[in-house]
């Protein structure tokens, strides 16, 4: 197919100038490897390049929420990070999580190091980030008040982020334990999120509807956020555990 060859062509010449050997590709199903075979090799080529570019893009991510030491003269702590207890602060910037995960599993893998649970709280993270900012962007927000340049980068920097999500399983076994370690983190996200926050209100990111209604918690918006974010990380732990069995059918 031209698409696969001209993939491929890309790939053979990424691989100049970022060689070295590959985990070998599996034959999995479709569901749980939907990328061609080239993609998935450019990716794992350029793991520096994309570990790096999702760091900085933590570090916007945490800008953002309102952690803004640059400029000096103006205040450090400002947006949501402002109006949570600082209790709190470690559950609030999710997506900014979700790029530190991957980005520290691309590199742990380069390091050859054996940290299985970021691999899978990389996963997870870009699993359900991927796919809830996406929807509550296009659903529930729309475009409102933000600049059509942010409007367009929230959307389609978290599609790439799903996109990521499915090299993991090239380097990582998905074991039982790590997979318990992140389903339990993004529950306890879930939980603090929208049903039972820390202290105070839900800690989940402010929707402009409740923002608009004076922090209103008490409307639909609420329960459609939520109920993508628990939907989501339904499909991260389904998907987690099917890769995992897919590649012990194969090892045996």
């Amino acid at each position: 197919m031209p698409v696969t060859d001209a993939g491929r062509r890309l790939e053979q010449f990424i691989a100049r100038y970022f060689d070295g050997r590959l985990p070998d590709r599996e034959s999995l199903p479709r569901y749980v490897a939907p990328l061609p075979a080239w993609m998935e090799d450019a990716a794992l080529r350029l793991a520096w390049p994309i570990a790096i570019i999702n760091l900085v893009g933590t570090a916007f991510g945490f800008w953002y929420y309102g952690f803004q030491p640059i400029p000096a003269s103006t205040p450090t702590i400002t947006g949501q990070f402002a109006i949570e207890p600082m209790v709190a602060w470690p559950v609030v910037p999710d997506s900014p999580v979700a790029t530190m995960f991957i980005g520290l599993s691309l590199i742990v893998w380069k390091l050859d190091l054996d940290l299985e649970f970021v691999h899978v709280l990389a996963f997870f993270g870009c699993i359900k980030l991927g796919l809830w900012t996406p929807y509550v962007q296009l659903y529930i927000n729309g475009i409102g008040d933000t600049p059509l340049w942010l409007y367009h980068f929230l959307v389609w920097s978290h599609l790439a982020m799903a996109v990521e999500a499915f090299v993991i399983y090239r380097y990582s076994d998905f074991p039982i334990w790590a997979v318990a370690v992140a389903t339990a983190w993004y529950l306890f996200n879930d939980v603090v999120d929208y049903f039972m926050p820390i202290v105070g209100d839900p800690h989940h990111t402010l929707l402009p509807a409740e923002i608009v209604a004076g922090y209103n918690h008490n409307l639909a918006v609420h329960d459609q956020a939520a109920a993508g974010a628990v939907t989501l990380t339904v499909l991260a732990v389904f998907l987690a555990m099917a890769t995992r069995a897919k590649k012990a059918e194969i090892g045996r």
